[in-house]
């Protein structure tokens, strides 16, 4: 079974967490939005020169294209759930992943126990 990975999971493969060394090996199958947050997270925490490094390095394959109707299912997913407060990146993760039937992998509690959900705690 293939993964998407969440961009919390792609940020501790980097920090070298080694509860994730077991997706060390997989090719990262995630969208733009999420390199996106781990960009970020790396230039926040370290610097430019970091961040281009790990996005240089990290062996990972671009859902580029986020179609219509899966911003709009990510959207009726994340009002559904509102109490949870869910963010966009996330919602569209989980609805590519189960159109892909990939497990959505992920560090965020508030999808522990979704279906097609794989939780990954500290």
């Amino acid at each position: 079974m293939d993964y998407f990975f969440d961009s919390s999971v792609i940020v501790e493969l980097v920090l070298g967490n080694e509860e994730y060394l077991r997706f060390r090996e997989l090719t990262i199958i995630t969208s733009t939005l999420h390199m996106a947050e781990v960009y970020y997270f790396l230039l926040k925490k370290y610097n430019e020169k970091t961040a281009d490094y790990w996005i240089k390095r990290l062996d990972f394959k671009l859902i580029n294209m986020i179609k219509l109707e899966d911003s709009i299912n990510a959207a009726k997913f994340k009002f559904k759930n509102n109490k949870d407060n869910l963010s966009y990146a996330d919602c569209i993760g989980y609805i590519i992943s189960k159109k892909l039937n990939m497990k959505f992998l992920t560090r965020d509690s508030k999808f522990k126990g979704r279906e097609n959900v794989e939780f990954l705690k500290d």
